[in-house]
């Protein structure tokens, strides 16, 4: 079974899809091995990881799909891939999702922001025209093919035009075979209800960003209301921020680790990366002596 049909039945059960959201392979590799059966990249992530910037559209279409694809070899569950608006125009956007197909992904988001995007809870977003992006959803469409790749149509409409303008746009993406809509941002819990009362039939994400604009109301609340999926896009990264900073504080000001808490055993790292299973298969290879 591929990735993308074993997210389509995910999508298919009642209840809702908690998605961590990570930025390289050593992350998605504990994600699974705690337990989620799909995990989700965050570009917000990436950027910050692999070029020390914000999400700001620093990140090339090349530079974004190595990163997923690499991330999605790493691992057996399936993988969303934020890939921004799609690097360009419809064009663009059938060239990135054949490509997206091809490394295995699971899912793909596409937002409608001009280009160069900005993370969805930062101020000062622009966005394309409803009919520009409903032709790259309808693109994105027809370049899966067979696939069953899942198309999350997002749109970041809420700060520059409104919340009414947000849900007309995410009809038209809907329209245009969407699989899934993602109305990034909504500013309180009245928002996420009529956001949900809005498409009573169509699978939904709430993104939680924490410190961002949307409530952080409880995943059984968001399931109440009537969202499939839950996005925690970067949970682990500020974790890991926050860990990292101390362990290096702690480093410099005691100029050794013989007393730093909470450090991984270097053979459970090596039990995670799978060192015994690469030394076996070493020694079947190996020339005999």
């Amino acid at each position: 079974m591929s990735a993308a049909q074993k997210l389509r039945e995910l999508l298919a059960r009642p209840e809702i899809i908690v998605i961590p959201g990570v930025y390289d392979c050593l992350g998605a590799k504990l994600a699974q091995q705690s337990g989620f059966e799909v995990v989700a990249t965050s570009g917000f992530g990436i950027a910050a990881s692999t070029l020390g910037l914000p999400d700001y559209g620093f990140l090339t279409a090349t530079e974004m799909l190595y990163s997923v694809g690499r991330i999605a070899q790493s691992i057996t569950v399936p993988l969303i891939a934020d890939l921004d608006t799609g690097y360009g125009n419809a064009l663009n956007v059938m060239r990135t999702i054949k490509d997206a197909v091809q490394l295995g992904l699971a899912g793909v988001l596409l937002e409608d922001q001009e280009w160069p995007k900005k993370c969805g809870h930062f101020e000062g977003k622009r966005v394309v025209s409803l009919e520009e992006h409903a032709g790259k959803i309808r693109a994105a469409v027809e370049a899966r093919g067979d696939s069953g790749l899942v198309i999350i149509a997002r749109t970041d409409a809420r700060a520059p035009l409104g919340l009414e303008a947000a849900i007309a746009r995410g009809r038209a993406y809907i329209a245009a075979g969407a699989d899934v809509l993602f109305v990034e941002a909504p500013q309180s819990v009245e928002e996420l209800k009529a956001i949900a009362s809005a498409f009573p039939d169509v699978p939904l994400v709430a993104n939680i960003v924490e410190g961002g604009k949307t409530p952080e109301i409880s995943t059984a609340q968001l399931q109440q209301l009537g969202f499939k999926i839950v996005f925690f896009p970067l949970t682990a990264l500020m974790a890991v921020t926050h860990v990292m900073n101390a362990c290096f504080q702690h480093l410099k000001t005691q100029g050794t680790t013989a007393n730093l808490p909470d450090l991984v055993t270097f053979k459970d790292f090596q039990e995670l990366m799978g060192v015994p299973e690469f030394l076996q298969t070493e020694k079947r290879f190996a020339a005999e002596k």
